[in-house]
């Protein structure tokens, strides 16, 4: 319900600003009428998204319940507004292929959870015979297996969500590239993303999106400084109380920041041949993983003292690699101050460009900030 109320204070906020200074997706979320009492509560508590949501913005619920939602969508996608396109006379498109799909993967993440997640506990990792005796790497592999395994759940409840807001008609985003109807506007999971990413920010970007999205509007992007940081601890607050949240996203600001580091300093190397970028994928892909597997154990086993017994047994590597990552290449890609003879030379481009700007028209620009 905070989501919707921050979402729906956000669209009214958008009418005021230039459509020069909005970012994209404040546009979209841009509302022009004030809601009434009955509109407000419809949308804070409508029932298809009251449980586990997914969030979604006030003008997208008040085009679905005024039967505009799919017809805006194809207008959108045609290119043209002037109803001469055929879209006002055909048909709806069904979502009812796009819901069995997702009830099937709900059918298998609910088996999944039923037999591999009650085999693999989250709490085994801490379990003192087993963190006193095991190897490392015995831990290690573990730890791995069974954050895999607890993922399932949290595939359930999201993409059943999502069908019963397709089931209503709510949720259709256009048609793809190949003219096929989809119905990915509110979806808050990528499983496929997920589980095949080979960066930090690929998984987060595809685990709870409409969150994520949520969370980019309104701190990330309005942030002066420190975004990344406090995007995590406004995450964090979200969550609730429970210590592992904070131990979560405390850890992942290091982990970001090293990750962007080595990302900008290694990847560009690979890059010219097949055999060597398939093989820093593979790297990357089972180094994200770990540190996904590291960093989201906290905000399973949730208290403090079961996370520390967790990170003494890891001996806290993610943490160390990270932090000290983040610092050597943080300095190697720091900028550097301009030299005399380019402010010299920036001086005089300034000087010679200066009797243009009376003559010639201002150019805008709206280059968005985007999270590496």
């Amino acid at each position: 319900m905070m989501v919707c109320v921050r979402n729906l204070n956000i669209s009214l906020q958008s009418r005021g600003i230039s459509p020069l200074t909005t970012k994209d997706n404040q546009k979209e979320m841009r509302s022009w009428a004030r809601p009434s009492f009955i509109e407000y509560l419809s949308y804070n508590l409508n029932f298809l998204g009251v449980m586990v949501g997914p969030c979604n913005d006030y003008q997208e619920y008040i085009d679905f319940i005024e039967g505009r939602h799919i017809s805006k969508r194809l207008r959108q996608h045609s290119g043209t507004c002037n109803g001469q396109n055929g879209y006002d006379k055909v048909p709806d498109p069904s979502p009812l292929n796009a819901v069995c799909q997702k009830l099937l993967v709900c059918s298998g993440c609910m088996l999944c959870f039923l037999t591999i997640t009650r085999a693999l506990p989250i709490t085994y990792n801490v379990d003192p015979y087993f963190v006193n005796h095991a190897p490392f790497l015995t831990r290690l592999t573990y730890a791995f297996f069974s954050i895999q395994a607890a993922r399932p759940k949290f595939y359930f409840a999201w993409t059943l969500a999502d069908a019963v807001n397709n089931a209503a008609g709510f949720g259709f985003s256009g048609l793809d590239e190949n003219g096929k109807p989809s119905w990915d506007l509110i979806r808050n999971v990528n499983i496929l993303g997920i589980e095949t990413a080979t960066s930090f920010k690929t998984f987060i970007d595809n685990w709870n999106i409409r969150t994520g999205v949520w969370l980019k509007t309104v701190c990330y992007d309005r942030a002066p400084k420190h975004r990344l940081a406090l995007t995590f601890i406004l995450s964090a607050l979200w969550h609730g109380v429970y210590p592992g949240y904070y131990f979560t996203f405390i850890t992942a600001i290091p982990i970001t920041m090293a990750a962007r580091a080595i990302r900008k300093s290694v990847r560009h190397h690979f890059l010219g041949y097949r055999g060597l970028k398939l093989g820093y994928d593979v790297i990357t892909w089972a180094a994200t993983q770990l540190a996904i597997c590291y960093t989201v154990m906290p905000f399973l086993l949730l208290a403090v003292e079961p996370t520390l017994v967790y990170y003494r047994s890891m001996y806290f590597h993610v943490h160390i690699i990270s932090i000290l990552a983040a610092i050597a290449l943080h300095r190697k890609h720091k900028p550097r101050e301009p030299s005399a003879t380019t402010k010299t030379l920036s001086s005089t481009s300034s000087f010679l460009s200066a009797p243009c700007s009376a003559e010639c028209p201002p150019v805008y620009s709206n280059n968005n900030d985007k999270v590496d």
